[in-house]
């Protein structure tokens, strides 16, 4: 989207962005506050090589989680349910950025979306406010940290409990819910998990008045799997719920480029270019389906090999889609190059690929280092 000019578009209006999405665009974020007035046109790849690839590419070879769990387990944090989620924000501000909220840049606005544990609804953090429909809005404070947000907006249940945020109730200005008793004590112990719990995509906030829409949707996918036991059905219960909430949310999107309302495109993990247009360069549906879209998405370290592939992965699947669908924005910008050419055919088969990540689908406890 850089290299064919839509993030330097007058008209770029919003990046929205959701659980680990949220650490992506804090990565884009806080490269563009640092190559201005460069973000006003598209950046030379090897501006945005320094600037965002190798930042976010660097914080992921690390384990983002077992250090924050781990702190959950000292004697005096035991029943300091939001230690874990704190440390997670604590290493975001340490290794992806430390920029406040009022910091972000003015255009494109950048929106972190968490889920009101209290109201089940969408909630957004943003250069200039933060809250949602349901308890009102605020200006956020001086010091709120973007670290934060991404923390919120990430915190996947039930390995992270929710962030709390100490909120003044007449500071929330608007909002649905009645002033009253009830929400008084919602505020009072106020939470926020991830953002996926409610909005998988980021689509409520830009919906309902973006003429055009791109969706990148890493979330993984529904896998079949025979009975289990009770223990294994209680989640399962769960899953297929979310799984009708995801994809009602998908089809309403498509149905929607379909009847013209919106312009766009959408591509997903486990989809291939070819989908697009079969002379698309990518990789294969099965290894996207079944190898690429399997990879863990628990803040755990990944691998060269994992990065790289991800990386070849988006970046056909959205140069494919753009070119199908929203060919306008591309304007006459050559076709995508592999971005790591040593992870993609012919120099690595795709069945060399698919052994070297063969184990990439698996959680460890302790995480990979």
């Amino acid at each position: 989207m850089n290299e064919v000019g839509i993030l330097a578009r007058d008209d770029f209006r919003t990046v929205a962005a959701v659980s680990g999405g949220s650490i992506a665009a804090a990565g884009l974020a806080a490269g563009m506050t640092r190559v201005v007035p460069a973000a006003a046109r598209p950046l030379p790849v090897d501006a945005w090589e320094r600037e965002v690839a190798a930042p976010l590419r660097e914080f992921t070879r690390g384990d983002a989680r077992t250090g924050p769990l781990l702190k959950r387990l000292i004697p005096w944090n035991l029943w300091r349910s939001e230690t874990s989620v704190e440390a997670l924000a604590a290493r975001c501000s340490k290794e992806l950025t430390a920029l406040r909220l009022i910091e972000l840049p003015a255009r494109p606005a950048f929106l972190f979306l968490a889920t009101d544990m209290a109201y089940g609804v969408s909630w957004a953090f943003t250069r200039e406010w933060m809250g949602d429909y349901q308890v009102g809005y605020m200006p956020p404070p001086p010091d709120f940290p973007v670290a934060r947000a991404v923390a919120a907006s990430a915190c996947f249940p039930p390995l992270f409990d929710p962030m709390r945020l100490r909120l003044d109730p007449a500071a929330l200005k608007g909002g649905a819910a009645p002033r009253d008793a009830a929400r008084e004590e919602c505020l009072s112990d106020f939470r926020l998990t991830d953002g996926g719990d409610y909005d998988n995509m980021g689509l409520e906030p830009i919906w309902k008045d973006h003429t055009t829409v791109l969706v990148s949707d890493a979330g993984g996918l529904f896998t079949q799997q025979s009975d289990r036991g009770l223990l294994w059905r209680v989640p399962r219960y769960q899953a297929i719920q979310e799984r009708q909430a995801r994809g009602l949310r998908k089809r309403w999107l498509i149905a929607s480029f379909a009847a013209g309302s919106i312009e766009g495109t959408y591509w997903g993990v486990g989809g291939a270019a070819a989908h697009y247009d079969p002379a698309s360069p990518g990789y294969s549906a099965a290894l996207a389906r079944e190898v690429i879209a399997e990879i863990r998405t628990d803040l755990d370290a990944f691998s060269d090999a994992e990065a790289c592939v991800l990386e070849n992965h988006g970046y056909l699947l959205a140069d494919a889609a753009l070119r199908r669908h929203v060919p306008t924005l591309i304007a006459d910008a050559p076709a995508a190059a592999v971005p790591h050419p040593q992870w993609f055919p012919p120099e690595r088969s795709q069945e060399a690929i698919r052994e070297a990540l063969a184990g990439s689908g698996k959680r460890k406890t302790w995480g990979r280092g």
